[in-house]
């Protein structure tokens, strides 16, 4: 009995996951394009309005990540540089999210369907931003956040990998 129901139990989970796998249009998933600009290999370079984020490799090529980026009124643009990496991080809204009334007051743990920062988050210098997973993958590609880079939490895991603390970030709108 306990052995038919595992099984049943993974081909529920199997089936799940190809679903989610195919529901992902090809426009929507990692890939690697050309890309110009004089930005050196290692460098994540977003261009809010196309809600595109991408690792530049070199030689004319870079791998593009569809992102969710900051509503009207909360986007910026700048340089800054990768100051941690968290794996299913903790979360608190940041002091300019406290002003919501509907904004928890305490912290969420990492792991939570509840946090916003879903798998991993890799923080930005200057405190208040960070390139972070989502629970909420259909987010992913809209104008939501309150000035955070969101993006799939297969991405986010993918792009924790290549990347190190003080790798550049350049925003641009």
């Amino acid at each position: 009995m306990r052995k038919d129901l595992l099984q049943w139990l993974f081909a529920i989970v199997a089936g799940a996951l190809f679903a989610a796998m195919l529901s992902v249009e090809p426009t929507q998933a990692r890939e690697m394009v050309p890309f110009g600009g004089y930005f050196s290999p290692g460098t994540i370079v977003i261009k809010t309005r196309e809600r595109w984020l991408y690792l530049v490799l070199g030689n004319g090529y870079a791998i593009r990540y569809p992102v969710g980026v900051g509503k009207a009124g909360q986007q910026w643009a700048g340089v800054a540089y990768i100051d941690g990496k968290y794996v299913a991080p903790d979360w608190m809204p940041p002091p300019s999210m406290r002003r919501d009334p509907y904004a928890p007051a305490y912290v969420i743990p990492g792991g939570s369907p509840q946090n916003p920062m879903g798998a991993a988050a890799l923080t930005l210098t200057g405190g208040e931003y960070a390139i972070h997973g989502t629970n909420r993958p259909s987010s992913v590609g809209g104008f939501v956040s309150h000035g955070c880079i969101r993006m799939h939490n297969e991405d986010v895991v993918d792009l924790f990998a290549r990347v190190t603390v003080g790798t550049p970030v350049v925003v641009a709108r």
